[in-house]
């Protein structure tokens, strides 16, 4: 099968098309041919090794001392179950779904082996393949976040910081289904977009600081950009909850100090794959209630551009490959 393989760590042109053999599955497991898969930040980071803050002497261990230890990137697809182990009952050849492969990866390829009972879910019917590629990582990232980490209420107010991004803009339309008042922080650029998918107000960076507006908010997610607690504790209420996506071992430091000087909290820390999150997630974009924000679409052979433009930093939502 063809997939987009690295063998060592550094820039998108470390990447390329190979052929692989095609994965094997066990009693228990499904194998799922690809139809759509996407390049994101973590695929980013994991190849350039370009990690938060603290991170690096911890990761290179988990992911490879003198190279990668899992050649293919990618961890979210959308595509048909090509073939079941004899265990399985939950899914049937020819099945459409979605999956989140997680920390795993491996889903820059034609095929790709899963067990049954992981995060895998049926396809919207209502989404394309594309489009449903791109559910897993934004909308279970953020869906962790808010309601299993921040507890979100109806009728809070919640400010996303990198409210364009993947993650960003799931955590707006997310904060929006649960009820609260959405405010999104992004670029000029970006206004009317985060506007149009629910943000009840927006705010531009470029012009000005959300810390410094004395508005006061019970969640910040903060999905990109700088934002820790020694910044954002200020704009959070009494027992308001700073969410950190992406976060360096300077923030996570921070989460005691923050517990022992006020009722205020910090949440920081990778968001595993989980069935649960990615079913929820799911029904939500069949009801219509949460869309995955596509920016680009690229075929496999052209990966290696993909990868150069989410390098840029300015993608807005979710880079999609098409098999």
């Amino acid at each position: 099968m063809k997939a987009a393989v690295y063998e060592r760590y550094g820039p998108p042109d470390v990447v390329r098309i190979e052929e692989v053999a095609k994965p094997t599955i066990g009693d228990n497991d499904v194998l799922i041919k690809v139809r759509a898969t996407t390049v994101s930040s973590g695929d980013w980071r994991v190849r350039s090794l370009d990690v938060p803050a603290g991170f690096g002497l911890l990761v290179r261990p988990m992911l490879g001392l003198f190279g990668p230890r899992q050649r293919i990137l990618g961890s979210e697809l959308a595509g048909h179950i090509e073939a079941v182990g004899r265990n399985v009952t939950t899914f049937a050849v020819g099945d459409a779904v979605i999956a989140n492969a997680g920390i795993g990866m491996g889903c820059h390829a034609e095929f790709k082996a899963l067990p049954a009972n992981g995060a895998i879910a049926p396809k919207p019917a209502n989404l394309s393949f594309e489009e449903a590629a791109a559910l897993s990582f934004g909308g279970t990232t953020a869906l962790h976040f808010l309601r299993t980490k921040g507890k979100i209420q109806p009728d809070e107010k919640v400010l996303v910081v990198g409210a364009s991004g993947t993650v960003g803009s799931a955590a707006v339309q997310l904060a929006r289904h649960f009820g609260t008042e959405v405010t999104g922080v992004c670029s000029t650029a970006n206004i009317e977009l985060v506007r149009s998918i629910g943000a009840d107000k927006v705010i531009d960076y470029t012009t000005e600081d959300f810390t410094q507006n004395g508005e006061i908010y019970d969640i910040i997610l903060v999905a990109a950009g700088a934002a820790p607690f020694s910044r954002c504790k200020g704009s959070l209420a009494a027992s308001g909850r700073l969410l950190a996506v992406v976060a360096g071992l300077p923030e996570i430091a921070q989460i005691p100090w923050a517990a022992m000087t006020s009722n205020k909290k910090v949440f920081a820390g990778p968001a595993a794959e989980s069935a649960e999150d990615l079913h929820f997630v799911r029904e939500l974009a069949e009801a219509g209630a949460f869309k995955p924000l596509i920016d680009r679409h690229y075929p496999l052979e052209r990966i290696v551009e993909a990868h150069a433009y989410v390098d840029t930093g300015r993608k807005k939502g979710s880079v999609v490959i098409t098999m």
